[in-house]
């Protein structure tokens, strides 16, 4: 009997895709595919990149990333968008408009300022577009501590500042904000906080020693689109996404010779023994 889309929800993911695997288009369309979501997606950027960095992008002209959007919303349910690189300023206001034209719905806003290794993924010119443009136009926007710091001036420099980061970018025009602060110091629990300018809520998992962590914001913020695509709430979603992330974190892939990818197949990997288990 075939699958019908009632059964497989459709989601759609607008960004940049990286030859290494780890991250962008790349790492969405394996999260989608984990989630048991139907993947499509609008490449917006072609980066050359592995795990030592990015070594060179090229811009798809805005006219054909209008074309891919176009071609896939047109045809299909989608119930979900994520979206990620959107790289500068033009294919920001080109992409708002697709959503706009189609009443795309779940937008899941990943506002990609810069690679895991630093390396500049955003026209400078382009943060005001992605402030004033694509973030009204989101669900959910789910900023690292730099990007909040690109995008509204707040440094955060403790979990105490977490509260004012997030009323800082809800007040940008976003639905809900998810504030990722699993990098600081004093964060031993890697909370994250989530805010819909009422409710201040704690998505909170244990902290992960590995270092492999390339992907880890495209695949957050990608489960995040699936599990709303699904019919999850907000809350809910964002939960579900960051123990998925936690999971992938943990079980990081040692690829290459830089910061490896994380894991997106790991709930379906063979549970290494423990030592008891050796033992016996």
């Amino acid at each position: 009997m075939a699958t019908t889309s009632s059964d497989l929800p459709v989601v759609l993911t607008i960004a940049g895709s990286d030859s290494g695997g780890g991250a962008g288009i790349q790492a969405d369309l394996k999260t989608f595919q984990e989630h048991d979501v139907f993947g499509t997606s609008v490449i917006v950027a072609l980066t050359a990149q592995n795990t030592l960095g990015v070594h060179g992008v090229h811009e798809v002209p805005a006219d054909f990333v209008t074309a891919q959007l176009d071609a896939v919303a047109s045809d299909m349910d989608v119930r979900a968008t994520k979206t990620g690189m959107l790289a500068t300023s033009e294919l920001v206001h080109t992409v708002v408009k697709g959503i706009r034209r189609h009443g795309l719905t779940n937008v899941v806003v990943d506002p990609v300022a810069a690679s895991k290794h630093g390396d500049a993924l955003l026209a400078p010119e382009a943060l005001a577009t992605v402030r004033d443009v694509l973030l009204p136009v989101a669900t959910i926007v789910t900023p690292n501590l730099g990007e909040v710091a690109l995008l509204t001036g707040v440094e955060v420099t403790g979990t105490d500042d977490l509260d004012k980061a997030a009323e800082a970018m809800k007040a940008l025009g976003p639905q809900w904000v998810l504030i990722k602060g699993g990098h600081l110091p004093d964060n031993l629990e890697a909370v994250d906080l989530l805010f819909d300018g009422e409710r201040m809520i704690e998505i909170a998992t244990a902290r992960s020693a590995s270092t492999d962590t390339h992907g880890t914001g495209c695949t957050l913020s990608s489960a995040i689109a699936a599990n709303l695509a699904k019919g999850m709430d907000v809350p809910s979603a964002a939960q579900v996404a960051k123990d998925y992330i936690t999971g992938a974190i943990t079980h990081g892939l040692r690829i290459g010779a830089g910061i490896g990818p994380v894991d997106h197949g790991w709930p379906r990997r063979p549970v290494p023994p423990t030592d008891d288990a050796q033992a016996r």
